[in-house]
């Protein structure tokens, strides 16, 4: 169980008597046999596609807090690799690469996830993981969220009309678009005389998808001087996005099967709108990591006094050179050396007393320095001015004060050990 005494813990490490295992939070282990005297921990899990909350609590107090932002440059990652790889085969006159279409369609068996959902599901049962191998854990809790996208875009369907959606009798995206259109121009509203149409996406394909929300009629004139940066569409995307509802409505089961496989305490399902009755009937404020107390059973107890907070990065860059070409036809190397004056990147260091991080980097020693939330501190700061003290992991971590003036008082159960951060 975590204990505020720090005296004793620094004693026992200077005596051999216990190791350090993570300075984030600080956790040790004892090199000699000791008694196991526990009491209940119950750990709660906010799923999310972007973020993901976590609250370790007893009955009375809250031994852990810890909000986690996800990646969400899968997708641009996976397509900008796409592009390289439909490049080198078609227009580059260097060996030749045969596609790989049909290895993929027989590694997709039954429940195969995308590369970006997958990553998401890895990450929620890794977090869970850490927090039993460092506390007590004796249950976990997970909210799932279900999400009805026909409803959220027409608040009015129900029935027989979930079958009959806008698409119902067109052949196609396109085919239907251009009837929605009146197959006309959105632009010059055929003022171009041009009566070849084109079916634009006013977001790239990338990032906005083939939704219709997100395709355009237009002619192909002012389709072509839109390109040429000629011209400005004043049409813009209607409706909202739904890509975080689908990303949750595809791994909610998966969070939950893949925790009950791997953790060896019993896991527990809840939902959403529980949750949000338990937060709203405790008057409690909104937050990932409170969410995540309230879904652990122990809306009540003392929050802890610091809250972690974690942001995932991308751990390895295997593209070896740049895309673009330098003067003289010459390949800029993508891949920068492990080490650069005796600092990585992402590490955590000391600039002017204040803890930042390096996210760019000079062979000549100079480091553009950042502080958590992505402010620029210093865009050339020689590595002289800088002291290490942390070399880089899998996130940034930071730590964020919590204000103790509303939370209630503590119970008088002496047994209640204190959080050591």
């Amino acid at each position: 169980m975590p204990t505020q005494r720090a005296g004793k813990m620094r004693r026992m490490l200077r005596d051999g008597k216990a190791v350090i295992v993570s300075h984030t939070p600080f956790t040790i282990r004892l090199t000699y046999d000791t008694t196991h005297h526990t009491q209940p921990v119950s750990l709660g899990v906010d799923a999310g596609s972007k973020h993901i909350g976590l609250s370790a609590t007893t009955e009375h107090k809250e031994l852990y807090a810890a909000e986690i932002e996800l990646r969400s440059d899968i997708v641009n990652n996976l397509s900008t690799r796409r592009e390289a790889r439909r490049i080198r085969r078609g227009k580059r006159s260097i060996r030749y690469h045969a596609p790989r279409f049909l290895n993929r369609r027989a590694s997709k068996r039954a429940g195969w996830l995308a590369p970006s959902v997958q990553q998401k599901v890895h990450s929620h049962v890794k977090a869970a993981q850490d927090i039993c191998r460092l506390l007590p854990v004796t249950s976990v809790t997970v909210e799932v969220a279900q999400f009805d996208t026909q409803l959220l875009k027409n608040h009015s369907i129900a029935g027989e009309q979930y079958q009959q959606g806008p698409q119902l009798g067109f052949w196609n995206v396109r085919e239907y678009v251009l009837f929605r259109d009146n197959h006309e121009c959105q632009h010059c509203h055929g003022k171009s005389k041009d009566r070849i149409l084109n079916v634009h996406h006013l977001e790239s394909r990338k990032t906005g998808g083939d939704s219709p929300d997100n395709l355009v009629t237009m002619c192909e004139t002012c389709h072509k001087a839109y390109h040429r940066g000629e011209i400005e569409l004043k049409v813009k995307r209607t409706g909202q996005s739904l890509r975080d509802a689908a990303f949750m409505s595809v791994m909610r089961w998966k969070v939950y099967n893949e925790l009950k496989q791997t953790l060896d305490v019993p896991v527990h399902l809840t939902y959403d709108y529980l949750t949000k009755y338990t937060r709203i009937g405790h008057g409690l404020e909104k937050s990932h990591a409170v969410d995540a107390r309230c879904i652990s059973g122990n809306a009540d107890a003392r929050p802890a006094g610091e809250l972690f907070r974690f942001k995932q990065l991308r751990r390895h860059n295997r593209k070896i050179m740049k895309s673009n070409l330098l003067k003289g036809g010459h390949w800029k190397r993508n891949q920068a050396p492990r080490e650069i004056k005796g600092y990585r990147l992402f590490d955590i260091v000391l600039y002017n007393n204040i803890p930042a991080y390096i996210h760019g980097r000079r062979n000549s020693g100079y480091f553009v320095v950042k502080d958590f939330e992505g402010h620029t501190l210093s865009n050339s700061t020689s590595y002289k001015s800088l002291r290490l003290v942390r070399h880089s992991g899998s996130f940034l971590i930071d730590t964020k004060k919590r204000n103790q003036c509303s939370i209630p008082p503590p119970s008088k159960d002496g047994s209640i050990l204190e959080h050591l951060s």
